[in-house]
């Protein structure tokens, strides 16, 4: 048996496009290459501009090449015989099907195999699926991308990894992969096939792995970890009596030791001293720490001895994953190496992250695919996946959309868990964080989860009384989220879903199965429930239906359009509700709501009493307690969802505001039901500052006008900085770099002032004519961010026709791809290239170094006044005579704003231009609000046509 490995490159993607190149490797069953084949194809149409953009591939290169008959004349015999396997066969496949047809050949009817589905299920961490950055990643060298040649050749060596790691899998795992694919499809008789072949080989399973009811795991049972204070000789250096200043200096000595350039940052040495200070004296600090600082350290350095000193836990919060898994794997590392004694620190996320095996154990014995193509191969790379993670976290997986679907059937939830009772207890991923978590000198999480422990009643989280809040400009909006709520239309949908999908899908179907082999005399009356709740779901259905439809007329009939939305939210609808102001049909509203919540109340309780009567009457094995306790949590959700969707319909909260959400593409069933408190400083104040010693919150971006005023405000601080109180420090730290030396920021004076959402076609020409010529000058290289998802699609286009034949790529968020981390990492592959970017761009994003020289800033980040969260916002403090715009608009632009800033100067040798477009910044009476919150770069205005060569000044004199 051999594998053809074949990548073609043609003049576009529709069946009336052609072959313009052919690549071709032919790999042997003991995966060794044996023959390569490759030419370019003469077409009969000349090659577009977009592809010779792309791949290279001119028409001088294809003028003297073979015809597409000749070229297959070489093809076929290499090709007979063989599995075809393509990155995106079936791409490959249909054009070279389509050729084969054309010149009178037979089709190609062989097997077929896609490396990108391969890669999905044995590569199930890697980040992209694309073949040069899967290729990069497995270490494959790949230097001409989109060339047929290069693409085959990568291809093949991404095969041969994935066969070498199908085979050196446990048979267990094979045996696994196998029974989710049926044998006629390629992909099942190519797991078949090799699961031969490994079973030929084994005596012993590997002792590598943990073997635990048929699943080979990395991770084995979490019972022997204890804390690494009980280890011998961990608490010497603490019985020397240490001080403060002692630790310090032998941290530093460390650092020289193992770091031949290190260099000590006043600002961060600053900042080791005020966190120990804060925390040793019980007081709450915000301190402003910018980019280049080493705030990580230099918060988790104090931290560390404080904690450990007074044996208390110390618990670190981010707002992003991403920067919960940069401590984990990059800070808390090296502070091993540095620090003079055994740390431990954990991190524990939201229990939906980890995978409940019980879950998915379930799931796959009864092959409970919902989706028949993607369910399989989500649950093989899951199955391969349990070899390699030690943490059962769904962010190590590269999930697609449907993948994240079947995710929420069998991740770890409160409500379906059996705890000690359940076989997988010691082997629990979510248990283990959690056990891990207690024992650690240091908790790393996320606010989220600091504000759902609250919510909790302080179940979730180890006991703590310190606490650090990285990324703290966050804290305000995820607090007004977690302390409000939240319906969708699929929040039912997805319950029913999990009871009843058809008669052989869902909960109900496996028990009715389950208690058919029981034998009890209460097995029909429980049949009989069963039964009944399937036309009852669907009852209740089309009442949640008719609800929904109902208030998405309403969203219609009076919403506005969010035209400022960011891409992901692109046409959507906003509609704030007022109690004193109900629309007419709200009536009508009412009504159905009540029909759902009593249907949803029968139905709960009829489940929730046939629950208990088998609970009482019957053994409970294992399945049995699983099914009931999946079942008795799903009926806890729909009797929370009942209660809320209450709520949100007689807006029962005083003190808070109500809205709704959809979008004109998915109609009724894009529907969210909002609701969050107007002000949560009260709440902050009393679930957090009150309660704990010390809370230490950082960020880049804290400051206005280098003042706090705004934030101590926002959190409910204001008053701890009292005379009386005096339990808040304010520190803002020194920038490390040199900003008037690495960073120009250029306002051109004469730009037109853009009113409202309406972008005048002159504006849009001036703005798309300076980009062009900037990008000219520095080849791409820019980054540029718009506040309107609209205003980026309106550039996109005539930008893109200016700068293509100059080969600089234009990249679009919303357009390219939605995912910010693809589009940086193609911005940072195709060095000819500049990024538009909306909303998440603003912050995050980290592109050091070369690859960005230009940020343009279209507009200031001012969020738009009619979201119903600002307009409540603007509406209290208007109450308390004071100006919404000063107290709120200015202070959350200039935030954002400096956020957007950062993403320039990343490093102390990144230097780069800044173009601010919105000419407010120079004109206004509150423009300084802006300018005197950046870190002191030089800020000059001119007029636009003088910009270019002052940007070739400025960048000479610079290098």
């Amino acid at each position: 048996m051999k594998y053809a490995i074949l990548d073609l490159e043609t003049t576009g993607h529709s069946v009336l496009d052609q072959i313009i190149q052919i690549g071709l490797v032919v790999v042997s069953d003991e995966l060794e290459i044996v023959d390569t084949f490759s030419t370019y194809v003469k077409p009969t149409v000349e090659i577009p501009l977009f592809i010779t953009n792309l791949t290279g591939i001119q028409q001088a290169d294809v003028q003297d090449a073979p015809d597409i008959n000749d070229a297959l004349l070489e093809v076929i015999p290499r090709i007979d015989d063989a599995v075809l396997v393509a990155h995106n066969v079936g791409f490959d496949a249909n054009f070279l099907n389509h050729a084969l047809d054309q010149c009178g050949y037979l089709p190609f009817s062989g097997r077929r195999l896609d490396t990108m589905e391969l890669l999905r299920i044995l590569f199930p961490s890697i980040t992209s699926y694309q073949l040069g950055t899967a290729a990069e990643q497995l270490g494959i060298v790949h230097e001409q991308h989109h060339q047929a040649d290069a693409d085959a050749m990568a291809t093949a060596e991404i095969l041969i990894q994935c066969v070498q790691k199908l085979r050196s899998l446990p048979l267990l795992t094979l045996q696994r992969l196998s029974s989710f694919f049926d044998e006629s499809k390629d992909i099942g008789w190519f797991m078949r096939y090799n699961e031969g072949l490994v079973e030929q080989g084994v005596v012993f399973e590997s002792a590598e792995f943990d073997y635990h009811r048929q699943f080979a795991l990395k991770a084995k049972p979490w019972q022997e970890e204890t804390s690494v204070r009980d280890a011998e000789h961990a608490n010497d250096y603490f019985e020397q009596n240490k001080s403060f200043e002692d630790y310090m200096n032998d941290v530093q000595e460390r650092f020289r030791e193992l770091y031949e350039h290190y260099e000590e940052r006043k600002p961060q040495l600053q900042m080791f001293d005020e966190v120990y200070e804060a925390l040793s004296k019980q007081k709450h600090l915000l301190i402003e720490a910018g980019t280049g600082t080493g705030k990580s350290l230099g918060y988790l350095i104090p931290s560390l001895y404080y904690g450990i000193q007074a044996e208390e836990k110390v618990v670190v919060s981010t707002h992003t994953i991403n920067l919960q898994e940069q401590l984990r794997n990059r800070d808390i590392p090296l502070l091993n190496e540095v620090l003079p004694f055994p740390i431990r620190a954990s991190l524990l996320k939201g229990r939906s992250n980890y995978l409940c095996m019980r879950k998915f154990e379930h799931k796959l014995n009864l092959l409970d695919f919902i989706a028949p193509v993607d369910d399989p191969i989500t649950a093989a790379q899951m199955v391969v996946w349990l070899t390699e993670t030690e943490n059962g976290d769904q962010e190590e997986l590269n999930l697609g959309l449907r993948g994240q679907d079947f995710w929420g059937t069998v991740s770890s939830d409160a409500d379906s868990c059996l705890n000690r009772a359940c076989p997988w207890f010691k082997r629990c991923y979510y248990h283990r964080a959690k056990h891990e978590a207690n024992i650690a000198d240091v908790c790393i999480t996320n606010h989220s989860m600091i504000f759902t422990d609250i919510q909790a009643d302080h179940r979730l989280l180890p006991s703590y009384r310190y606490l650090v809040l990285d990324e703290a400009h966050h804290l305000e909006e995820v607090a007004s989220k977690h302390l409000g709520n939240q319906v969708s239309y699929f929040s039912y949908i997805h319950a029913m879903s999990s009871l009843f999908k058809d008669t052989r899908t869902g909960l109900l179907p496996s028990l009715r199965v389950k208690i058919a082999e029981e034998g009890d005399d209460h097995t029909a009356a429980w049949n009989e429930t069963i039964d009944s709740a399937y036309p009852g779901l669907q009852t209740i259905k089309e009442y949640w239906d008719q609800l929904f439809e109902a208030l998405y007329d309403v969203v219609v009939q009076h919403a506005q359009q969010a035209s400022d939305a960011p891409s992901e939210q692109a046409g959507g609808l906003v509609f704030r509700l007022s109690r004193n102001d109900l629309p007419e049909q709200w009536t009508k509203i009412v009504e159905s709501e009540q029909e759902v919540y009593l249907q949803l109340n029968r139905f709960s309780k009829a489940l929730e009493k046939m629950s208990s009567d088998m609970k009482e009457r019957l053994d409970e094995d294992l399945v049995l307690s699983g099914l009931l306790t999946d079942l008795n949590g799903v009926v806890r959700d729909l009797q929370r969802l009942k209660d809320e969707l209450r709520q949100f319909i007689k807006l029962e909260l005083d003190d808070y505001v109500y809205w709704l959400e959809g979008t004109q593409a998915y109609k009724h069933r894009s529907l969210q039901l909002m609701s969050s408190p107007t002000d949560v400083s009260g709440l902050l104040r009393k679930y957090l500052f009150d309660v704990k010693e010390s809370v230490v919150m950082t960020s880049a971006t804290l400051s206005i006008q280098k003042n706090f005023t705004y934030v101590k405000e926002q959190l409910g601080l204001d008053s701890y900085g009292d005379e009386e109180e005096h339990r808040l420090n304010e520190v803002i730290l020194e920038s490390p770099f040199n900003y008037r030396k690495q960073a120009l920021v250029i306002i051109p004076r004469d730009f037109p002032v853009l009113k409202g959402a309406n972008v005048p076609s002159d504006y849009l020409e001036k703005l798309v004519q300076s980009i062009h010529d900037s990008a000219l000058l520095l080849g791409g290289k820019m980054l540029v961010l718009f506040t309107s998802y609209r205003m980026l699609k309106q550039v996109y286009d005539p930008l893109k026709e200016l700068l293509e034949p100059k080969h600089i790529t234009v990249l679009g968020q919303g357009i390219d791809s939605n995912n910010r981390t693809k589009l940086t990492r193609r911005f940072l592959q195709q060095q000819s290239s500049i990024l538009l970017g909306t909303s998440s761009f603003w912050e995050g994003v980290d592109i050091p170094g070369e690859a960005l020289q230009c940020l343009a800033i279209v507009r200031l980040p001012f969020q738009p006044p009619i979201h119903p969260l600002i307009e409540a916002k603007s509406e209290l403090l208007l109450r308390q005579k004071k100006n919404p715009f000063m107290k709120l608009s200015i202070p959350q632009a200039v935030i954002r704003f400096k956020q957007g800033f950062g993403r320039l100067v990343r490093t102390a040798s990144d230097k780069g231009i800044v173009i601010l477009y919105d000419t407010r910044v120079i004109e206004s009476y509150y423009g300084k609000h802006f300018l005197y919150s950046l870190p002191g770069p030089k800020i000059e205005t001119m007029h636009t046509d003088q910009m270019v060569q002052r940007m070739d000044q400025w960048l000479k004199e610079v290098e």
